[in-house]
């Protein structure tokens, strides 16, 4: 039986006081290539890479509403399989009282997250999944990028071409295998789910022009 609030991804959404902040935070992971662990919230100071596995649908009706839902995220992220996250180490938290913290074996302690209904405190709804690492590496093949709208798949895929090209002028023309060529990225865009999220545009950069067409080769 398929259920729509089942889903076998993992969504990890950037944070930040604005949309601009969060777009930064979001290039510096594609820059990079990876996501990195964080402490914060996290009882025993363990660092960790968070993730949810509410299905990318239902997170974007909260997300084109961050403010009367008290989102503390943003439209900006990547999505990968259960099976991968899974394989490499992360798991499901736990949720349940600080009380209970101290049952759980050493091993298994970055998963707690405070529940306590009573008092007010549920982040259940996030459905959330840790890795407990420094960094976590990012493959291409095993990540989809997710955006608020098709124009930042443009703007990256533009980015990306504007890239081969200034390397073909330093090269004299020659750019290598074709692979390298080859945009590595998917895309899903939330405004494709039929909700319109409100966010930043993409930054200016010398040599993009977003918009003249190649976005449908980018998302996936």
């Amino acid at each position: 039986m398929i259920r729509d609030d089942l889903s076998d991804k993992l969504i990890h959404l950037t944070r930040g006081g604005s949309d601009q902040e969060a777009a930064d935070a979001f290039l510096s992971i594609i820059n990079e290539r990876a996501l990195k662990g964080g402490c914060g919230n996290i009882k025993g100071g363990f660092r960790c890479v968070c993730f949810s596995e509410a299905p990318v649908s239902k997170l974007g009706h909260i997300l084109a509403a961050p403010t009367a839902h008290r989102m503390r995220y943003r439209p900006f992220g990547i999505m990968v399989s259960k099976q991968w996250l899974f394989n490499l180490g992360g798991r499901p938290v736990i949720y349940q009282t600080d009380a209970e913290y101290a049952h759980l074996v050493n091993e298994n302690q970055y998963r707690h997250v405070r529940y306590d209904p009573i008092s007010g405190v549920d982040f259940t709804w996030e459905r959330e999944w840790r890795i407990h690492t420094d960094a976590l590496a990012l493959e291409s093949q095993h990540a989809t990028v997710v955006v608020p709208n098709r124009l930042w798949a443009e703007w990256f895929y533009a980015r990306h071409m504007a890239s081969i090209s200034r390397r073909a002028i330093v090269t004299h023309g020659f750019i290598g295998p074709a692979t390298v060529a080859r945009f590595p990225w998917h895309f899903i865009a939330l405004e494709d789910l039929g909700v319109s999220i409100p966010a930043v545009a993409p930054p200016p950069a010398e040599g993009i022009v977003v918009g003249l067409g190649g976005a449908g080769s980018v998302r996936g």
